[in-house]
């Protein structure tokens, strides 16, 4: 895989699944916690802005400093910034699969809907990922759904365990 393939994979896949897995596992908690519809959907869009840029920002450096060091001086912005970029959108697309359930559905219902989307989700991304890199498909994907399935059960159990007062 060419060096600029493998950035752009790199950093969807990662926005993708790290969006998913944090939103969902975090709206999750606050659902379970048993705050009101508005605080789940307010809490959601600033989290995937905030991340997104965050994350966005963590690429940038990272592909600086790996572009630094591996020709040990000075590096133009073009490759760091496409990674940053990348890595933003892909984040901000992915982070309202779980949110979109809270616009349209009760509580119940758009929590299961929120989870089982992004695990959905989560499969297909590696799916498509591994066709991509040209591993096992089906075992890539399982893995990427049940980690995923891991980190939302952390956040919902979490939730229940703090409750909002």
């Amino acid at each position: 895989m060419s060096k600029n393939i493998d950035l752009y994979v790199r950093n969807i896949v990662f926005g993708i699944s790290d969006s998913l897995v944090s939103t969902v596992g975090l709206l999750a908690g606050i659902d379970a916690s048993g705050t009101s519809r508005q605080i789940i959907i307010l809490t959601g869009v600033v989290y995937a802005f905030v991340e997104a840029f965050s994350m966005a920002i963590g690429s940038f450096l990272s592909e600086e400093s790996t572009e630094e060091y591996e020709t040990k001086g000075e590096v133009s912005d073009g490759k760091p910034f496409a990674a940053g970029f990348i890595m933003f959108i892909s984040f901000i697309l992915a982070s309202f699969i779980p949110i979109v359930p809270y616009l349209f559905a009760g509580l119940t219902a758009a929590l299961w809907l929120s989870i089982t989307l992004s695990i959905a989700a989560l499969f297909i991304v590696g799916i498509v990922s591994a066709e991509i890199i040209k591993v096992h498909p089906w075992k890539h994907a399982l893995k990427m759904a049940l980690l995923g399935g891991a980190a939302i059960l952390i956040g919902v159990l979490v939730g229940k365990f703090v409750k909002a007062g």
